[in-house]
């Protein structure tokens, strides 16, 4: 890699570091092209990128950016996880460290709070913005429908009762 080939991976780096909400750090070490290909079409499906950094360059790419507390935690094979919403890419890692434990989750951030990989396991358990978005939706249609159906009630009540009375004057 030639000096302008790392200048450039630690601008792009620096720009990940500072649009994601979230910054899951991993060790990788042993998985395949086609392992690591999985993981990073999980991560696109749900909004967020996986991509190896070499440590040099993210701790320089980390200077200067509310991550720079993580900076310890590049050593050995890394990759980081990385999503604004601010559990899509703990959830993928997660449950894909699950599944091959060749992918270790060491740590990260979410903004400036510096997390473990128990503070990781547990954001992945929170809902994503998605399902919290869909959930909400849902709770305030709910009230629209029945407010739709009381309103509905006392019309058709009503019609019934007219058509009893003209019914009954017809007939008297």
């Amino acid at each position: 890699m030639n000096r302008q080939e790392k200048t450039q991976a630690v601008t792009n780096l620096n720009n990940v570091f500072n649009n994601a909400n979230l910054i899951v750090v991993t060790h990788y070490s042993g998985l395949t092209v086609a392992e690591a290909s999985e993981l990073r079409r999980q991560m696109k499906d749900s909004g967020a990128s996986f991509q190896v950094a070499k440590n040099s360059l993210a701790k320089l790419a980390l200077k200067g950016t509310q991550y720079s507390p993580i900076e310890e935690m590049f050593s050995g094979p890394v990759a980081v996880a990385f999503s604004e919403d601010p559990v899509a890419a703990a959830k993928v890692a997660v449950n894909y460290s699950k599944e091959n434990e060749k992918l270790i989750i060491i740590g990260g951030a979410l903004g400036s709070k510096l997390l473990d990989k128990n503070g990781i396991k547990s954001l992945a358990e929170l809902p994503s913005l998605d399902e919290i978005r869909g959930k909400l939706i849902g709770v305030l249609q709910a009230p629209a429908t029945k407010v739709a159906g009381v309103l509905q009630a006392p019309s058709s009540q009503l019609a019934r009762v007219v058509g009893a009375y003209s019914a009954k004057e017809n007939t008297g």
